[in-house]
């Protein structure tokens, strides 16, 4: 069992999140609220370095919400072929462009309950959206914080929706930047295999750490 994270781990853990990634933000290639919400509907079970790449020619398609809403689902399904799920993220970023002009007068809204109307926009999704777009006080638990936080013994969660919990009661404020603060650490540092410790700002407080020395 991973031992969890004490009071002086957890202000240490944020210290440090807090002095490495105060500037992060998202990976994904945007230019407007549209372009967010779809390549972070894309970007689901997807690398965002292959979101970028398919991304560029479908906003050259469809520029708004009104030209996908009118979209022929094959041709959407052409352009994300390369995409993980593409059939029903196909599917799906129509339906929301649908949603967005029927009951948004085209324009994405900004707020997590409406966000979570629209086809293909999840809880995880939603939150990503207001955090990147309005640096919102939320968590938003991927497969990278979702690891990042159990290493460090901040969940125990055996859920998405219990780790976020317990991130958000033990974190508390600037949840956007550690949320970003975790996505990126868990890509580059704290990886799934073959975690890159030697480059860790928080070995003394990691929980894991024996499990990934060699020899």
């Amino acid at each position: 069992m991973i031992k969890k994270a004490t009071k002086q781990d957890i202000l240490f853990i944020r210290d440090r999140f807090l002095e490495e990634y105060s500037d992060a933000v998202t990976e994904l290639t945007y230019t407007n609220d549209y372009e967010l919400l779809i390549a972070i509907i894309l970007s689901a079970q997807c690398t965002d370095k292959r979101v970028n790449i398919i991304t560029p020619a479908l906003f050259e398609k469809y520029p708004s919400s009104k030209e996908l809403s009118e979209a022929d689902l094959e041709e959407v399904k052409e352009l994300l072929k390369s995409c993980s799920f593409f059939n029903n993220k196909a599917k799906n970023i129509i339906k929301m462009a649908q949603s967005v002009e029927e009951n948004h007068e085209g324009e994405i809204p900004h707020d997590t309950k409406a966000l979570m109307k629209l086809a293909g926009v999840g809880n995880k999704t939603a939150n990503v959206f207001m955090i990147e777009a309005d640096g919102a006080n939320l968590m938003a638990v991927d497969t990278h914080v979702f690891r990042v936080s159990h290493r460090l013994g901040l969940s125990d969660g055996k859920t998405v929706e219990q780790t976020e919990a317990q991130l958000v009661k033990k974190l508390k404020d600037d949840l956007h930047i550690f949320h970003q603060a975790m996505v990126l650490f868990g890509r580059y540092i704290c990886k799934a295999v073959k975690p890159e410790c030697e480059k860790c700002f928080l070995t003394q407080v990691c929980k894991t750490k024996e499990t990934f020395r060699v020899g």
